[in-house]
Formats: structure tokens, C-alpha cells, sequence
């Protein structure tokens, strides 16, 4: 894949995608103002779940929303309930935000996965870390989405000291929720959120 974002044109058939505009056009050049690229391949599936790490910074939001407008990708997030309020409501739902409420989490895993199977594309963005803090144990809750969903978890991460976003290889789930992330983890050893790696 090219170093630098590509068009929607250029991403897989099975990808939900938007189409190509202006928007795009700004985004793709923001990035490469500041230096950002892409490396990496997008894997030819309809459904993921995608996570994002290691998560260490507000701009890792920025960073991966002007991605994703660049490219086109019609990636779906979560994002707290208290965010979609007046105008930047507005903007989340427009990027592709789902209002969430996190102190209800019963249930969550259970409505991601039922959207899953009344929607014939859907790729779900997550931090499994799930918050900006250093923490020792990942949550779970993707792997139960991407699980009850059946479909492969995909890893973005980002490195920061390459100015990178990368597209690592798709995992097919073992039904060991332990080792599977463990593996994850393993995979983002190498590299370097804003404030620190994946310990």
C-alpha cells in the first residue's frame, strides 16, 4: 500500500467506504503535512472489529479520524454518550460515532454484536485499552463483540516516533480470550504511542 493515505478507490471491495470528496482531499493533505502515513494492508473483509493502540493521547483520536475521512472508510466508533451533545454530537454521528453509556455496560457487547448481524458491512473501531491511562490488563469487550460476532479482530496501530499508522494482519479468534490477547499484545510490542508502547 502506499505510504500515504489512499483513495477509496484503491481500498478493498469488501471495506464499507464513503465516497471520494473534498473532505477527503483536505484530510489526505492535512496528513501529509504533518507527516503521517499509512503502511500496511487492508484486509478484503465486510466485518471487523478494528482496535486501536497503544492509546496515550487525545491525538490519537485527531490522527485516526483524519485517516479515516482520508481514505473513505466507513469505520464505526463508540464513544461516551456525553460527547454527542450540540455541535460536536453532530460531527461524531457525521464521523461515524455510537453514543455509548459507559456506566451501563450490561449489555453493550450484546447490542455491538446484534448490529453485527443486521449489518451486511460494518468494520467497529475500539481501544482496548479503553482509556488514555497506562493499565494493566486490557478490557475484554472487543474480543466478546468480535467473538459473539464471529468476525476477525484487525490491529491498527499507531508509532508515534515514524509518525505511522500500520494495518497489522487480521486474527481469527481461538475462543481463548486470554491467549488471543495476549497475542495482540505481543504483536504491539514494537511500537510507540505518544507517551509510551504496550507494556
Amino acid at each position: 500500500m502506499s505510504a500515504y493515505p489512499p483513495r477509496p478507490s484503491q481500498l478493498p471491495p469488501q471495506m464499507p467506504t464513503l465516497p471520494d470528496n473534498w473532505r477527503r482531499a483536505l484530510c489526505r493533505w492535512l496528513l501529509r503535512r504533518a507527516g503521517w502515513r499509512l503502511v500496511g494492508t487492508f484486509p478484503d473483509c465486510p466485518k471487523v472489529v478494528l482496535i486501536g493502540a497503544p492509546h496515550t493521547s487525545w491525538w490519537d483520536g485527531i490522527w485516526g479520524l483524519l485517516l479515516k475521512v482520508a481514505i473513505g472508510a466507513d469505520v464505526r466508533f463508540m464513544a461516551k454518550k456525553e460527547l454527542f451533545l450540540g455541535p460536536l454530537g453532530w460531527l461524531l454521528g457525521a464521523l461515524g460515532g455510537i453514543p455509548i453509556e459507559r456506566r451501563a455496560t450490561h449489555g453493550l457487547v450484546e447490542q455491538m454484536v446484534e448490529r453485527f448481524r443486521h449489518s451486511d458491512r460494518l468494520w467497529l473501531g475500539i481501544t482496548p485499552e479503553g482509556t488514555r491511562k497506562k493499565v494493566p490488563k486490557w478490557k475484554s469487550g472487543f474480543w466478546h463483540i468480535a467473538r459473539g460476532a464471529g468476525v476477525p479482530v484487525l490491529p491498527v496501530y499507531f508509532h508515534y516516533p515514524d509518525k505511522v499508522i500500520g494495518i497489522g494482519p487480521p486474527l481469527a479468534l481461538s475462543g481463548d480470550v486470554d491467549a488471543d490477547i495476549a497475542r495482540l499484545r505481543a504483536f504491539y510490542a514494537p511500537y510507540r504511542g505518544k507517551y509510551r508502547g504496550i507494556d
